[in-house]
């Protein structure tokens, strides 16, 4: 019997490092399987985990990375809503940003993230960094059934 796929929900708004995530969770699967969801805003984040506006069919996500700075509706008022929601809560959220501000970690945690990682500006250690969050995430921390 085959693990079913794990899905993991990025929501990130700049298409590279779409293309980067993409491309670190293919290379280090480790045999994992995962397909990963792409939302470009807190919107459509918001709307997917709902399953709304042409959502209807999508899989409950296991796993969320979450950019902070998002159009229409910013990355801190999409975990705010998610970890607000009974229905939502117990999936881990990781924000995976380039904000290095103390202010933006600290309230992070305070709104219940699993998880605070700032993106390395250096190509390589982007990749490596979404590695190690599938790494620990999908290989050594279990996940809550849906």
């Amino acid at each position: 019997m085959t693990a079913a796929a794990v899905e993991i929900l990025l929501v990130e708004d700049n298409p590279a490092d779409v293309r980067l995530t993409r491309e670190a969770l293919r290379e280090g699967a480790g045999g994992l399987r995962h397909r990963l969801h792409v939302v470009e805003d807190g919107v459509q984040a918001l709307a997917f985990l709902r399953r709304e506006a042409g959502y209807w069919e999508v899989p409950r996500p296991d796993l969320i990375l979450l950019d902070l700075n998002l159009p229409r509706k910013d990355g801190r008022e999409v975990l705010q809503e998610i970890k607000a929601d009974p229905e939502l809560r117990s999936i881990p959220v990781v924000v995976l940003t380039t904000s290095r501000s103390e202010e933006d970690v600290l309230r992070s945690y305070q709104l219940h993230a699993n998880c605070y990682v700032t993106k390395p500006v250096d190509l390589d250690q982007f990749l490596e960094v979404v590695r190690r969050i599938e790494a620990f995430w999908l290989g050594v921390a279990r996940l809550p059934s849906p």
